[in-house]
């Protein structure tokens, strides 16, 4: 109970304040139990393959670090090395931000279904959805995350996607340099994320219309996944005493 209620992440998903307790009557009347206690079953999903490296967003980085806790304590407990430590894996792009909203992140669950990209996307709804990208009056580009989110949000963006592997600050200071206005940016970056996104959407497409395709790959995926958990958990079982 003490670990979790210190995790930052079902607050952030109730909107509340980070000194919040789970006991707290703000909190009791809408926190579930499967939200406080995600961490656990993500920690255990991760444990039971015994993976060295996890893929996460910024957000899910102390979900790692209880994980690695979790390893800790049981290693110790029981005198043994079953259990691997789960390093973290982070993107370059840590944190997009909602199209909408620019100072929340991006998120399927959102109301609008304008504040997100998703990956399979076609380019044209991709360009509508940047084109309606909230940003500010000042029609100039310029990398300012503090005074301008939606701008910055933009240029992260374009930056995700930048060939040379510019940053959004250097790709901001270009853009100001050059005078751009925020109509002819925001169609650039409609099509540089319709371009970068469309070598993933065209073979999303082509799994779907498979048939049998996707199917096939989730009954192997789950044979390879009840070995792999069975090895650990045998290991498990003989350390505890079961």
């Amino acid at each position: 109970m003490g670990y979790l209620s210190r995790m930052t992440q079902w607050k952030s998903k109730l909107s509340l304040s980070d000194n919040t307790s789970p006991l707290d009557e703000s909190s009791k009347s809408k926190l579930k139990l499967g939200l406080f206690s995600y961490p656990v079953l993500q920690a255990a999903d991760i444990l039971v393959h015994r993976a060295t490296h996890v893929p996460v967003g910024e957000d899910q980085s102390q979900h790692l670090e209880f994980a690695r806790e979790c390893v800790t304590n049981f290693n110790h407990t029981y005198g043994c090395s079953h259990l691997v430590t789960p390093q973290t894996i982070l993107s370059p792009t840590k944190r997009i931000m909602s199209l909408t909203s620019p100072t929340t992140k991006m998120s399927k669950s959102a109301p609008s279904p304008l504040s997100r990209i998703l990956i399979t996307d076609s380019p044209s709804t991709i360009s509508q959805k940047i084109s309606s990208a909230l940003t500010d009056s000042q029609n100039l580009v310029t990398w300012d995350p503090v005074s301008r989110p939606g701008v910055s949000n933009l240029l992260t963006l374009l930056s995700s996607f930048d060939e040379h592997g510019r940053s959004p600050q250097l790709l901001g200071e270009k853009f100001e340099r050059e005078g751009m206005g925020l109509g002819a940016f925001k169609k650039l970056v409609g099509e540089a994320v319709g371009e970068g996104l469309s070598g993933v959407r065209e073979r999303f497409e082509r799994i779907v219309g498979e048939d049998g395709y996707v199917e096939e790959v989730a009954r192997r995926g789950a044979i390879r996944a009840r070995e792999s958990a069975e090895e650990t958990m045998v290991l498990v079982r003989e350390a505890v005493g079961l």
